[in-house]
């Protein structure tokens, strides 16, 4: 039996790439640069009542297939100011073969704010993701980032069902790393016996890095963690420069309503900005 290594078998999947650069003009910001290959696209910045750039990320085919290999730069330059988000929860359908595969890099100059909220990502049974998320944050910038799961199709009973789930995040500033964060789950149904995510099917980390506010928002996110109903968590202060949110959650709902509420708290504490209603279908 040949395998996907083998020469004379055929790859399955597409390469996609999207490339955004933003720059501050005036009191907003606005997209300079940006081009894409699918299953990659990018909708329009929309206006909203707030400074920054909103740009939602889409992948028109409805899905990550087995096999595609895909990359994100996003380059904020200095004082400029971007919410990068998705229209809707990223699905990752099975893998025949090799896995799919996503890279992000993030570039923010000095004074930045971006703020990386897609909406969570969803592995179907058999599938496998490796994803990889690059930031380097420049002096006085903020970033916001969110790295939120499902454990499946929960509502049909594919918890915990995919082959292979992974993510790393990496933040690093002129004085080196500031955080490195990686998990590699393998599915199957052992995976939901007890202990494992304390009996949550949704679960995100929430990485903020700012030179001010901190010691806030990690007393804002601990209450947030404390009052939405069906979501747990913690909060860890970085040895420099920046705080980590874990979060699980029963069902979506859930995770929805905490990952807005922390957001909302990293907008307050860390930029003196109030809470962005994304306008979603």
């Amino acid at each position: 039996m040949r395998t996907s290594t083998d020469p004379g078998l055929a790859r399955v999947g597409r390469d996609g790439a999207l490339r955004l650069a933003l720059e501050r003009r005036g009191a907003g910001t606005v997209l300079v640069r940006c081009g894409y290959t699918l299953p990659l696209q990018v909708l329009a910045p929309v206006a909203l009542d707030d400074p920054a750039a909103v740009v939602s990320i889409l992948n028109p085919t409805g899905g990550v297939l087995g096999g595609d290999r895909l990359r994100i730069d996003v380059e904020a330059g200095p004082a400029a100011h971007a919410v990068l988000t998705t229209p809707s929860a990223n699905r990752v359908y099975r893998a025949p073969a090799a896995p799919a595969t996503q890279a992000v890099r993030l570039r923010l100059g000095a004074g930045a704010i971006l703020e990386w909220v897609p909406d969570h990502t969803i592995p179907y049974p058999g599938s496998a993701f490796r994803q990889a998320i690059d930031a380097e944050v420049d002096d006085g910038a903020v970033l916001v980032l969110v790295d939120a799961f499902a454990a499946g199709r929960i509502a049909r009973g594919e918890a915990w069902r995919f082959a292979l789930l992974e993510s790393a995040v990496s933040v690093r500033d002129r004085a080196g790393l500031v955080l490195h964060d990686r998990f590699v789950l393998g599915g199957g149904r052992a995976a939901a016996g007890p202990g494992f995510a304390e009996g949550h099917a949704y679960f995100a980390s929430v990485v903020v890095v700012a030179d001010r506010g901190l010691a806030a928002f990690a007393a804002a996110a601990g209450r947030v963690l404390a009052g939405v109903a069906g979501a747990t968590g913690g909060v860890a202060m970085l040895p420099r420069r920046g705080a980590l949110v874990r979060c699980l959650a029963a069902d979506a709902p859930a995770l929805g309503a905490a990952l807005d509420a922390l957001w909302a708290a990293a907008r307050r504490e860390l930029a003196g900005l109030p809470p962005l209603a994304l306008r979603k279908p």
